[in-house]
Parts: structure tokens; sequence; C-alpha cells
């Protein structure tokens, strides 16, 4: 691997921190992608990070099933190999739909509203998914300030998304802020678009959550819609006014959602200022600092100041990790052939 102060463009890959594996396990992962089997002590010099970091990486990864291991001569000499992306996602994913599976299993509504509510106190059947789309579509024109949905399907039920497009746009156009929790990664394509929904549409905020107890909106935290029956929303929601309990559901959702948060740790998603493409291009082609400073007209204290910015925005720590940050969200195009310096080290 080259030393830590060189940028070298890392491979496009799914990113692992999108499925609960921490930032060192990602790097590393993507690290082996790039150049094949390490050695703990090659990971430890190649990013930079200190022996507890790739051991406790290593581990993460091994426990899920994203490298295997080849015995050497001694601990240190054991070398760490991959397993393909096309292999390692869908494994990560179907966990993570098991746990969300076992937790809907387990959460009754009685166990997330609070105590027994009759339903002529501020609830009433809607006995279809017909009159439940129907019921929000006539709320959607009321809603001002905030619509909650947690969205435990990991395919939508075709006529429902296509209800769903128009009411996000109606929505968002207004300025209501929609938030929603989910079983599909954050970067994984989305599944409205092919129920209508335009590449300039505007767009919910949303997370993923690893275990999304129940299906669930609440519009303004004054109305909630909660299936009666979460493993067959056939036999329709239940609409509910009552302050208590739909204090009770936006805690809920909440807590998913901040616990959203604390899985998200992933590289944050930037764009870059002509500069930075351009330096970076410039670096991943084997330029110096000096030569890169000197093509682009700008002093090497430049050069430094906005490599480090771009470190800090990022998360990684050197130049080596910037790379494969830059590289996994295709921030700029892989230059065309390898610099003559690194020949070989693939």
């Amino acid at each position: 691997m080259p030393p830590t102060d060189r940028v070298v463009l890392g491979p496009r890959a799914p990113s692992l921190s999108a499925w609960g594996l921490s930032a060192d396990a990602d790097l590393m992962f993507r690290c082996m992608l790039m150049y094949g089997s390490q050695t703990a002590g090659q990971l430890e010099r190649g990013l930079g990070l200190s022996r507890q970091r790739v051991a406790r990486g290593l581990d993460e990864l091994l426990s899920v099933g994203a490298v295997d291991h080849r015995p050497g001569n001694g601990r240190r000499a054991v070398q760490w190999t991959p397993m393909k992306p096309s292999s390692v996602v869908p494994a990560l994913r179907e966990r993570r739909h098991a746990s969300a599976r076992t937790a809907r299993r387990s959460t009754a509504i009685h166990e997330i509203l609070p105590g027994t509510v009759p339903l002529d106190e501020g609830m009433r059947h809607l006995p279809s998914r017909e009159l439940t789309r129907a019921r929000l579509a006539e709320l959607v024109g009321a809603v001002r300030h905030e619509h909650l949905a947690m969205q435990p399907e990991r395919s939508y039920e075709a006529e429902s998304a296509r209800s769903a497009v128009p009411m996000d746009r109606t929505l968002l156009s207004r300025g209501v802020r929609m938030r929603v929790l989910g079983a599909l990664p954050a970067d994984a394509e989305d599944p409205l678009v092919a129920h209508g929904r335009q590449a300039d549409d505007l767009r919910p905020d949303y997370r993923q959550a690893a275990e999304t107890p129940v299906k669930l909106i609440v519009m303004d935290r004054r109305t909630a819609f909660l299936p009666v029956s979460p493993d067959d929303l056939d036999n329709g929601y239940l609409e509910i006014t009552q302050e208590s309990v739909v204090a009770a559901l936006v805690a809920l959702f909440q807590r998913q959602w901040d616990a959203g948060a604390r899985q998200e740790q992933r590289p944050p998603r930037i764009s870059l200022g002509e500069r930075e493409r351009d330096l970076l291009r410039l670096l991943a082609q084997g330029h110096t600092d000096a030569s890169a400073a000197w093509a682009m007209r700008i002093s090497r204290r430049t050069v430094s100041n906005t490599l480090r910015a771009l470190m800090d925005r990022l998360g990684v720590e050197n130049r080596f990790q910037l790379g494969l940050a830059v590289g996994a969200l295709s921030l700029i195009e892989p230059p065309g052939t390898v610099p003559a310096e690194m020949e070989g080290v693939r």
C-alpha cells in the first residue's frame, strides 16, 4: 500500500457503515478490496490506525462474514481477505431484516399504547387499506408542520406507493417537515422512483432503522395511524387522536429516529468546489503537493489547508483514508492511468 500521505482513489463499493459497522471497519474493507489480502500490521501502517482499532475492525468484519482469514507464521502474520460485496451486502441486509421481523413479532399494540384505551375515546377503526388511504388524502390538506412515518416493509405495496408520491410532493412543497424511518438502506435507490417520483422532487429526511417496531404515520402530532395487525395490513388501521396516545407514538418514533442517527457512521454526502476537485484529480494522478500547487497557481500552504479541510469534512485522518472516502463517494472520476510509482502495488 502507498504511504498515508498519498491520495489514491479507492474502489466504489457499498458502505458497510450503512449496515451498522464502524467507520474503521468500512475503511479496512475498502482497503482490502483495493489491495487484496492484508495482515493486521499492513492495515495499521497503510491506514494509519492503531493496533487496537485494527483489531476491533477486523473482529467486526469477521463477525458479519465480510472477511476470511488464513493462518500465517504467528498471529501478526494472519492474512485477512475481503469477501465480495455482492455476497456481503445481501447477508447484512437479511440480518437486519431478520432482526426487524423479530422485533415486529414481539411488539404488540398493548406494548406501544399507554394502557387500555376504548375505541370511542379518540380512536376509530378504518377497516381497510383503501379507507385508510382515502382518510390520509383527506387530512393532507390540513397538515402544516410535521409528518412522521415508520416503514418496516422491505418493498412497498404498489397502490400505497403511488398514493404516497403526490402526498409527499404536496406536503414538502408546502414546507412541511417530513421524516421517514425505513428498513431500506439510506444509500439505496429511492423505491418511489418506480411509482412516479421525479428526479427534481423534494425528498423527506430519511434514516434507516435497525428495528422498526411497527408501521406508523403521525400528522402534526395530532393524528396517528397504526395498523390493527402489523402482520396483515389488510385488517386496516386505527386512527388515533387522543393526545396521550399520539404523544406516546411520537416518543416511540423519536427514540427510533435517534437510534438511526447513532447507526449512521458513513462519510457525509458532500459536494466539491472546483479547486477541491482539481486538486484531488492532480494528487490522484501522482502529483506532489509542489507540482499540484504549481499547476493550479496556488501555494503549497493552500494545498495543505484545502486537504485538511476535506479530511475534516469527511471524518478521515490522513490522505490515504481521504482517497478511499473520495473513491467510495465517487466525488471525482478516477485517473485514466496508474502513476509510475504505483505500478505493481496491486
